[in-house]
Parts: structure tokens; C-alpha cells; sequence
């Protein structure tokens, strides 16, 4: 099932104060931006995030799950906890880089 614009518009209000939030839609599911970097991935209602040791002694007792198939397992964010849930951010923010501008690829002109 694919996650619904509802559910993301409250994981948004959920983490609201942590900085520049907005969301964009990938293959049917959706990605959470915080100041323009990748923090929350989010597919069939599940809120996941990257398993990185600025987090693992906070995440230590968190569920862990597969986003999709042939992903790398995450961790599963309870979103419900916002306080615990902006703590999370406020770690990763830090860490996690602004993607890098994807190049346009030039089109040859047919003659």
C-alpha cells in the first residue's frame, strides 16, 4: 500500500520547529526534507531512517524494517513521539549532507 499525502502532511506537523520542512514524492512513496537533506524516508505508512551511529544508542530498542525491496534495512522512526521523534532529527541533521545538483544531461541536436 503506498503511503497516503495525509499521513505525511502529519509526520510534517509532527516535526515541526526542527527546521525547513517539505516532502517530495518518489515512485509512489515519500521522502521528508529538513533544511533541503534526506532525514525521513517514508513508504506504506512507516516512517524509516538511516542507521548511523549518531543515533544507535537512542534507536537501540527501535524496530528495524526494509523501506522496500532491496533497500538497506533502517531503522523504524515511532513518529506518534514527536518530542522523541524531533531528538532524532536534531542528531541527524548534522550528519546527513544536501544532495548534490544532479547534472542535465545535453541532448545532440539531430540534423
Amino acid at each position: 500500500m503506498a503511503t497516503s499525502v495525509d499521513f505525511v502532511e502529519y509526520i510534517c506537523e509532527q516535526i515541526a520547529g526542527v527546521g525547513a520542512v517539505r516532502y517530495r514524492k518518489m515512485f509512489g512513496e515519500y521522502m521528508v526534507y529538513i533544511n533541503d537533506k534526506p532525514i525521513l524516508l517514508v513508504c506504506d505508512n512507516t516512517v524509516f531512517v538511516k542507521i548511523l551511529d549518531c543515533i544507535s544508542e537512542q534507536m537501540k530498542d527501535a524496530e528495524r524494517d526494509f523501506p522496500y525491496e532491496g533497500a538497506k534495512e533502517h531503522y523504524v522512526l515511532d513518529i506518534d513521539n514527536a518530542e522523541f521523534s524531533k531528538e532524532i532529527i536534531r542528531l541527524l541533521e548534522p550528519v546527513i549532507p544536501v544532495p548534490k545538483p544532479k547534472k542535465k544531461k545535453i541532448q545532440p541536436i539531430k540534423s
